[in-house]
């Protein structure tokens, strides 16, 4: 009988995959991630500088070559860089998915000016630098060996001319300009200077010359992409509306519509990688013609989906990867000089540009100053950028190091630097002036109703109708601010916040229909915020409403009455909505908040078709009581056996009476009221 045949696999020639050292690797990369990010937020530095910082620290720029070898042995690397790759693709995607046109809707002139000069004046720069570097004998070495001049300038320059949108536009929101028109425009020339700057290095790429590393096509393959792109614009794009029919059927994202997502992505990066660009540019690509119209329920659970994945595991990866390629310690006192010229060229070139552009248009200086230093943030886009530049060997070791320093600092200096153009306090003005633009300047009459999760807030409505006394044109704006629990940064995505608004809003629409069904127009203004107290006390001062109706509870009141000088009205905590038949009693006083709390009194005892009691003074309350017996409110006196009461009555008291129940302060520096002829309003229909 012949002996079987035994087939024995050949020697592994590569590395050979370690599963437990790559998983221990994974678990360190994003602790260390994690806390780095942590602590600088807490200096009001953005994450993922942090994030990047510790990719760098634990290569051989603090370690050092050998015990950073050591802790991340070479042999694993390669597939720690697999995961980074992936995760690089994951991000760009969302780079993509988050980039909206909407933005710049309205904004083009502006837009395209701060972002076409913010991208040729870096760029001509960095030309300018890499012609020094080659020619100058001191900075030669920094030119990798092997490229072509050319193709070297011209990197620098678009890797000069970078806006990392994402960073930014997180900035932005932790800061609460993306609500304000210097934050929006700043979006808008962000968004136009990915769009061009993205372009601008696919270009440069395809005019370099050099090799994916794929050889499965010839080099005249590149110019596939023009026609690649127009038919992922016109064609994919529209077919991509089925998503969102088939997510409205669903009524969620389906692990159907997510693998359709899934599969786009990856092989839009696999093409581009194929016709000789970078695979990152495919997932971006794809990321930007999700549809957005009718779809942003559909866009943010992806983002939700991907986003937490690709930043909590996969990013981190790529910033230890990254960081392994940086060697501080390498660098010597000969590389300062070209440290600082890349610094200038950077941040001058960046700043001046957008700063130019912007006054073109007319912007004013301070706005324009602003836009300068905001399109100065590169963070993990100028990472991504440099990493291409340097697998490319566009870029050497040393050149590499410089730029990702560069990086850093023009992304650590937006923060403070801001703080000097655009103080937090214009800041909070101006989104109360946006909050009073979307509100609409026709309402004469305006009551502020601050309201407050977990109370009956229908009850402060009633009272803001009453205050109104039946002015028309009128309108109650209800302010439902929530303070801002997190930090924001890259990866938290602020699709999560727009749902949390989104949540605000929804919770208010009982109000909206509850002050419409009594025919008063409610508006909400509901976000997350950084400082809840500064921006309502900003809010009065730009709506300078004729009321304010809020909680005793309200950690923010005696801020925001201190800050208003219209009549004011609190309801202690926990106040129940009285019933429809509830008698109004007032506890008025010989002052000017007895009138106020009087004349309250008499308006909801119209508007509710119901009594009016009036308690206090005998003097100064028989005359309001006689004046407003003739004017048709139904009013009782104290002494009166009115019998049992069919309900339990609504009370309000003067501030000076010290009565307690609902309390009323009139305006500041009121004169007296002549309750002859104050307004109260229409007499309700007998039920």
């Amino acid at each position: 009988m012949p002996a079987p045949t035994v087939l024995v696999a050949p020697p592994a020639t590569g590395p050979v995959l370690d599963i437990a050292v790559v998983l221990g690797l994974l678990a360190l990369i994003i602790v260390v991630a994690r806390i780095a990010g942590t602590l600088v937020a807490k200096v009001g530095i953005p994450p993922v500088v942090g994030e990047i910082a510790a990719g760098v620290l634990l290569g051989p720029s603090l370690l050092g070559m050998e015990l950073s070898n050591d802790l991340f042995p070479t042999d694993q690397r390669g597939f720690l860089d697999v995961l980074a790759r992936v995760g690089l693709v994951l991000f760009m995607f969302v780079v993509g998915l988050e980039l909206d046109l909407k933005l710049i809707k309205g904004r083009e002139k502006v837009a395209g000016a701060v972002s076409v000069c913010s991208i040729i004046l870096p760029f001509s720069l960095g030309i300018g630098l890499a012609h020094l570097f080659v020619t100058s004998d001191a900075t030669k070495a920094l030119k990798p060996e092997g490229a072509d001049f050319w193709p070297f300038a011209l990197f620098m320059g678009a890797a000069m001319s970078i806006t990392a949108f994402p960073v930014l536009a997180r900035i932005l929101t932790d800061r609460r300009m993306h609500r304000t028109e210097t934050g929006g425009l700043a979006l808008a020339c962000a968004a136009t200077d990915d769009i061009i700057a993205w372009t601008l290095l696919a270009v440069v790429l395809a005019i370099a010359g050099v090799d994916g590393g794929h050889g499965h096509l010839p080099s005249w393959a590149i110019y596939l992409a023009i026609p690649f792109v127009l038919l992922a614009i016109f064609v994919v794009r529209p077919a991509l509306t089925w998503l969102t029919r088939a997510y409205h059927r669903a009524g969620e994202l389906t692990p159907t519509i997510l693998s359709v997502v899934l599969v786009g992505m990856l092989l839009f990066a696999a093409t581009t990688e194929v016709l000789g660009i970078h695979y990152i540019f495919g997932a971006f690509l794809f990321g930007a013609i999700i549809p957005h119209e009718q779809a942003a329920a559909l866009r943010h659970e992806i983002l939700v989906r991907l986003e937490q994945i690709s930043v909590l595991l996969l990013l981190p990866v790529f910033f230890l990867i990254s960081g392994l390629k940086v060697n501080i310690q390498g660098l010597g006192t000969e590389h300062i000089v070209p440290l600082l010229a890349i610094l200038a060229v950077a941040i001058v070139g960046k700043y001046v540009g957008a700063y130019v552009g912007a006054r073109l248009q007319k912007v004013p200086h301070w706005q324009a100053s602003s836009l300068g230093l905001l399109m100065n943030t590169r963070g993990l886009t100028e990472l991504i950028i440099l990493n291409v530049g340097l697998e490319k060997g566009l870029l050497s070791p040393e050149l590499f190091t410089l730029m990702v320093i560069m990086a850093l600092v023009t992304t650590v200096m937006t923060g403070p630097l801001l703080g000097f153009t655009y103080p937090q306090r214009r800041v909070a003005r101006d989104i109360a002036e946006a909050e009073r633009a979307a509100l609409g300047e026709e309402a004469v009459d305006r009551i502020l109703v601050l309201a407050h999760d977990g109370q009956d807030n229908r009850l402060l409505v009633d009272l803001a109708i009453g205050a109104l006394g039946g002015a028309r044109p009128a309108e109650i704006v209800i302010a439902d601010l929530t303070p801002q629990g997190r930090a924001l940064e890259v990866g938290s995505g602020m699709s999560l916040d727009l749902a949390e608004m989104a949540a605000a809003m929804e919770r208010q629409q009982v109000l909206v229909h509850h002050g419409e069904g009594q025919g008063v127009p409610v508006r909400v203004i509901a976000h997350p915020s950084a400082d809840v107290q500064e921006d309502l006390v900003e809010l009065v001062g730009v709506l300078q409403p004729q009321g304010l109706v809020a909680w005793s509870d309200d950690p923010s009141l005696d801020a925001v009455v201190a800050a208003n000088e219209s009549p004011v009205v609190v309801a202690p905590a926990g106040t129940p909505v009285p019933d429809a038949d509830a008698p109004v009693v007032v506890h008025g006083s010989n002052d000017t908040d007895g009138d106020a709390a009087i004349v309250l009194g008499a308006r909801l005892a119209l508007v509710r078709g119901t009594t009016l009691e009036v308690r206090g003074d005998a003097r100064r309350t028989t005359a309001a009581r006689t004046a407003l017996a003739a004017r048709g409110v139904r009013v009782v006196d104290a002494a009166e056996d009115a019998g049992p009461l069919a309900a339990a009555p609504l009370v309000l008291s003067a501030a000076s009476a010290g009565q307690g129940g609902i309390t009323v302060r009139a305006e500041l520096d009121a004169a007296p009221t002549d309750f002859a002829t104050v307004t109260l309003g229409e007499v309700a229909a007998p039920a």
